[in-house]
């Protein structure tokens, strides 16, 4: 079985980073666990670092949050399905929003289990996911809040998550002026403009974020410390926290090419040949992985040289090169890897999670 390990000290220092960069910019902030699945032992590392306030996307994982920390603060980071609603209120104190009728449900079933339900209006900003029309933006507040059990802590936007549309102060700037005109025109204060997400603090690195910005929703750049804009590594943070530990189950010597009448694989992928492989071997090792666990392309091998090769259901080809690293049978492979492969390989139950 391969092992997902967590470097708790690693996450540890990164935690600390974006604290303190926050605290300068006096922004608050939340840490986004949808990558950790509901994985008790990863939750738990969080919430030891300090964590106030957890968003997830999935409702099974604020309820695993709220049953081993219900002094936490939930928030649930998409728009809610009707049949969860119940859910949600029980085990979200926040959750985003851009449907009248869900706020009407939301508020009904609020009073049904007697309890304040918070939510932040989402404002689309123009990558075309999930967000109000900025025209109808005043006419669906005052729809919603004076609703009996809802109170609007914010106005968000979401961006980068559909498009790659990035954040700029303009589109930051814009969301604050919305905030604006509600809270004149109806005399009421909104706590938060949640803007923020990782993508967005670069923005704050370079001292562009605008003022009005007050709330972040943080996750890939505290488990990868990458600058979404970039690619490139934060200074003073670090990468590695989540590593991949892949046994080695086969290593032969093979040709390059495949030989044989090619059709698709059982992917619907036709591959094609680099004429300059043909008459070329390369060691090749089998690893007791599969695309059932990860794809590919989000897996970075630590090792220089080492490339993926392709792979299928349960295994993962790798090709060593001239194996100048001595890899053997039941040696163990350590790999980096992309967000959406972390997300991956936490949703599978066939890996191993470890603290370390």
């Amino acid at each position: 079985m391969a092992i997902l390990k967590l470097d708790k000290a690693k996450l540890k220092h990164n935690y600390q980073f974006l604290e303190q960069l926050f605290k300068k910019h006096e922004v608050s902030w939340g840490v986004v666990s949808k990558l950790f699945c509901g994985q008790e032992a990863y939750l738990k590392e969080l919430i030891d670092l300090g964590v106030k306030e957890i968003h997830d996307s999935r409702v099974s994982n604020l309820e695993v949050i709220k049953q081993l920390f219900p002094h936490v603060q939930t928030v649930y980071i998409k728009p809610p399905p009707k049949r969860s609603i119940a859910r949600i209120v029980k085990f979200a104190d926040v959750s985003l929003n851009t449907e009248l009728e869900t706020i009407l449900m939301l508020s009904a079933e609020a009073g049904r289990q007697g309890k304040l339900h918070k939510i932040i209006i989402m404002i689309e900003m123009g990558d075309l996911r999930e967000g109000v029309m900025g025209e109808n933006l005043v006419d669906f507040y005052a729809a919603v809040f004076e609703l009996p059990n809802i109170e609007i802590i914010g106005l968000g936007t979401n961006l980068n998550c559909m498009y790659g549309v990035l954040p700029s102060p303009d589109k930051l700037i814009q969301l604050s002026l919305y905030k604006q005109i509600i809270e004149l025109k109806f005399n009421r204060k909104i706590p938060w403009v949640s803007g923020g997400t990782s993508v967005a603090i670069p923005l704050m690195l370079r001292q562009e974020l605008p003022r009005g910005v007050n709330h972040f929703r943080v996750g890939e750049t505290l488990y990868f410390g990458r600058n979404l804009f970039t690619g490139k590594q934060i200074k003073g943070m670090k990468d590695g926290i989540l590593e991949l530990f892949a046994e080695v189950i086969e290593v032969n010597d093979k040709p390059v090419v495949p030989t044989g009448v090619r059709g698709e694989d059982p992917s619907g992928d036709v591959h094609e040949i680099d004429p300059l492989h043909y008459g070329r071997n390369s060691v090749r090792a089998i690893l007791d992985i599969g695309l059932l666990d990860i794809n590919p392309k989000f897996l970075l091998p630590k090792t220089e040289g080492f490339k993926i090769a392709g792979g299928s259901s349960d295994m993962i080809v790798l090709d060593l090169g001239e194996n100048q690293a001595g890899i053997r049978v039941g040696d163990v492979v350590p790999f980096r890897m992309r967000y959406m492969g972390a997300l991956q390989l936490l949703s599978s139950s066939y890996i191993e999670k470890v603290v370390v």
